[in-house]
């Protein structure tokens, strides 16, 4: 088969990717590698919304939500159940520093929106089976994926799928995780470190209302965050990720229920009151990986395939997002100029535009990490007072957070929308 653009890997950001380039006049195919299921998902999800909150969830940003409505998952994800939040309170847990921020102050009506990775891509994928244009193949894997070649034109390259399958494309895009295969066969180089953090997910029922608000407490052995969830009335719920040390991964995966609760609470320093419930708890490793170059002939990777971050601010599906859309912008513009879409000088614009955004974003949450790990004496009480400090220049904080929010800076047009209803 010939076609124009292959998408591999139907997660967030390849969903994204594939539909925000929906009225390009390109011809695309998107690969996952799960099988296909006999019931749709937002059935599922529907049907498991009863049963509990995904454990997984991302705190999307304005711009994310701009870029979601722009390809017309948003409504369904709101048919769904949606928990947005309007503060963020986050501490030093060896001092007394502290920042808060508030929609309010910022004249918004939120500053963000804590969702299942389910409900999205439920949405998106509701989105997908509207769109004729899209060809969707699951349960196949990509095998192999040949050396760029070049025709009349311009570049494409093969891919040998696990169903027998051949297919011609004139660019490929790897959005196929952290771990991307597909990444690996275009023989990508990257950067990799462990962060010597093991994270825990779980969604937990506490004694207080979450209050709209997103907690983060920060340790010597790493950050612990409270994400609000809101599921009818109910806002005694709250989703968690607890990253530390791998040892103490395993003492509090071994915990029963009620002494896992305890401890959570103790580390949490009680500010909801006593944590009543724990759902099922999930770990998985923390490690950074940033592709050196995200582009070559004929090849593109975004989201996690591209890059991966510390959890601790919530940025990685926002910074995937990002790169599915500006990857769009430049792939639709070529396209309609007649350029071709698989040529370097073409993609690496899409490569200058995140690549140092990402890059820098990934240095930050490294610095955040190292400085909070720190337990000399003048370190701790430097970071406490410039917490505080912060806290106190209105102005500075404000604008921070609108960047935070995907409110300002250089954004794609399909982020660059007001935030909101």
């Amino acid at each position: 088969m010939d076609v124009d653009l292959v998408i591999v890997g139907a997660g967030m950001v390849g969903l994204t990717a594939a539909l925000a380039l929906r009225d390009s006049g390109l011809s695309i195919m998107l690969l996952e590698s799960r099988p296909a299921q006999s019931q749709s998902l937002l059935q599922q999800v529907q049907e498991a919304a009863g049963q509990g909150f995904d454990a997984r969830v991302s705190a999307l940003t304005c711009a994310s939500e701009q870029i979601l409505r722009s390809v017309d998952a948003w409504p369904v994800m709101q048919s769904l159940r949606l928990s947005p939040y309007t503060h963020m309170d986050v501490w030093d847990g060896e001092g007394t520093g502290r920042t808060h921020f508030s929609a309010a102050d910022l004249h918004e009506p939120y500053l963000g929106h804590i969702v299942e990775n389910r409900v999205i891509l439920a949405g998106l994928r509701t989105t997908l089976a509207e769109q004729p244009h899209i060809r969707l193949l699951e349960g196949v894997e990509v095998q192999a994926l040949s050396e760029p070649r070049t025709a009349a034109a311009g570049f494409w390259r093969e891919l040998s799928l696990s169903d027998g399958q051949r297919v011609r494309s004139r660019l490929v895009v790897a959005a196929d995780g952290a771990l991307s295969r597909t990444r690996q066969l275009a023989a990508l180089p990257t950067w990799e470190w462990d962060y010597g953090h093991h994270a825990i997910v779980t969604t937990v029922r506490t004694e207080r209302s979450n209050g709209a608000t997103a907690w983060q407490r920060f340790t010597d052995d790493g950050p612990l965050a409270f994400l609000p969830l809101r599921d009818d009335a109910d806002d005694h719920l709250s989703s968690i990720v607890w990253s530390t040390s791998p040892e103490h991964v395993r003492e509090l995966m071994g915990l029963e229920d009620a002494a896992f609760c305890k401890a959570l609470e103790r580390a949490f320093e009680g500010r909801l009151g006593a944590v009543e419930w724990a759902d099922q708890r999930h770990s998985f490793p923390l490690r950074q990986r940033h592709a050196k170059r995200y582009v070559q002939e004929a090849f593109a990777a975004i989201g996690d395939a591209a890059h991966t971050i510390h959890p601790l601010a919530g940025q990685g599906v926002n910074l995937g997002l990002l790169d599915a859309a500006v990857l769009a912008e430049v792939v639709e513009a070529a396209a309609a100029r007649g350029d071709d879409i698989g040529a370097p000088r073409i993609l690496r614009r899409y490569q200058r535009r995140r690549q140092g955004e990402n890059l820098q974003m990934a240095a930050g949450m490294e610095g955040f990490k190292r400085l909070f790990e720190s337990q000399q004496p003048l370190l701790v009480l430097g970071r406490n007072f410039g917490m505080q400090c912060f806290d106190r220049l209105g102005a500075v904080k404000n604008h921070l957070a609108l960047v935070a929010m995907g409110l300002s800076g250089e954004l794609p047009a399909r982020a660059r929308r007001p935030c909101g209803d």
